[in-house]
């Protein structure tokens, strides 16, 4: 019976070796901008930041910036035709020690573009820098990170450099849920950031939309935003098009001085992981293997983490016999222990672990909502009729955009 338990429980402990093996953070981020020497002055930085009803968010997240320990930077808030006073709130914000900060006022998001995208590349026309910061409204900066980041780049001769952060869990629902999303992240991109993705592997490069920072000169070679400007997941997009280019993407790590509160509450972590999960996961595998696998992972997702527990509740109501309870609990027990370290990691209390099932649920929900709803996505009051089969999905501009305006007349990407 021993030797019958063992096999049952193959594939959990096979998917432990893995995660003990093979899942690491990114490396760190130099210390400060003096461990690297840069001939002449530090280069100018000009940070963008889209915002879209984020009068919640934006000042916290430009006094962080204004704030940035940085010889010589501008910030530039994009608000995104918001309803709810965050262009006032972000103009309230002092100027701090940047050499200028201003807020555009968005213009009205031509067709074929995503709202974001659009205000980025808004942005990008107003900025004066040598180096183009892409960073979302709901992120916090420590006051070295903009001078680490800038190292960093330089360090690795990456044409571009994007940070992950530590996540900010407010509620029950964002530290039930959220770890185990970026879980299913982990498992996809182990060993993210240990070494930049070669072109041969471009459906392996990843980037995290919260922090860009890009050479000026490769982001407008490459076609900056007008490239991915009708991608629901449109980080993951970035980061694959330049790579395909033959362009150095480097992902790195600052848990110390970066950190983001995605969603607040079930709400919008429904809603905000619902637009782009299934879209970016089918992105990053053949275009002929996409209309099989969400069926196979969802069902994947039933059997890993639902199926042990299910059989649990059923033996100790008394039926199945001494063998399943034993294997059920003995499955169960190592996953909540396994849930409960991977929540502590992410800063979730400890007491989260044991609930991990209803978190399950939760997520599986979230993936099936998002895979039926593939065709339409919802996001900040806007619908976009998006829909990743229908999409080439790998066929980008083979060569730069123009550097101006896109006529609001421009299709999406096909």
């Amino acid at each position: 019976m021993l030797w019958s338990l063992l096999f049952w429980t193959l594939p959990w402990l096979v998917l432990g070796a893995y995660v003990a093996v093979f899942v690491r953070d990114p490396p760190p981020l130099p210390g400060t901008l003096s461990d690297l020497k840069i001939d002449g002055t530090p280069p100018f930085v000009s940070v963008i930041v889209p915002a879209r009803n984020e009068a919640h968010n934006i000042a916290t997240c430009v006094r962080s910036l204004v704030a940035s320990d940085y010889p010589d930077f501008e910030v530039i808030v994009v608000d995104d035709r918001s309803d709810d006073g965050t262009g006032a709130v972000a103009r309230a914000v002092q100027i701090g020690r940047a050499a200028r900060k201003i807020v555009v006022d968005g213009a009205p998001v031509p067709p074929g573009w995503f709202g974001k995208q659009w205000a980025c590349w808004q942005g990008m026309q107003e900025a004066r820098g040598d180096l183009l910061l892409f960073t979302d409204a709901d992120t916090i900066h420590g006051e070295l990170l903009m001078a680490r980041a800038v190292a960093g780049l330089h360090r690795d001769r990456a044409d571009c450099l994007t940070i992950i952060g530590r996540q900010i869990m407010g509620s029950f629902w964002e530290r039930l849920v959220q770890p185990q999303i970026f879980a299913l992240l982990a498992f996809r991109y182990p060993l993210m950031g240990r070494e930049p993705v070669d072109q041969r592997r471009w459906r392996s490069a990843i980037a995290n939309g919260q922090y860009l920072l890009f050479q000026r000169a490769s982001y407008q070679e490459t076609g900056g935003h007008v490239a991915v400007r009708y991608e629901a997941a449109e980080d993951l997009r970035f980061a694959q098009h330049l790579v395909r280019l033959g362009r150095r993407v480097v992902v790195r790590s600052a848990h110390d001085d970066f950190a983001t509160r995605m969603y607040r509450g079930l709400g919008e972590i429904v809603t905000g992981w619902s637009k782009n999960m299934v879209q970016a996961g089918l992105q990053t595998i053949p275009r002929g293997l996409r209309s099989s696998v969400p069926a196979l992972m969802f069902l994947a997702g039933i059997v890993l983490w639902l199926l042990p527990p299910l059989v649990l509740v059923i033996a100790l109501l008394g039926f199945g016999g001494r063998a399943w309870f034993l294997w059920s609990a003995g499955v169960t027990s190592f996953l909540m222990l396994s849930w409960t370290a991977w929540g502590v990691r992410f800063g979730a209390p400890a007491w989260v672990g044991p609930l991990y099932p209803l978190g399950s649920l939760l997520g599986l929900w979230i993936f099936a909502r998002s895979w039926l709803s593939r065709s339409r996505v919802d996001w900040k009051g806007r619908t976009y009729a998006w829909d990743v089969y229908s999409d080439a999905g790998e066929d980008f501009p083979p060569s730069a955009q123009p550097s101006g305006p896109v006529s609001a007349g421009a299709d999406p990407l096909t």
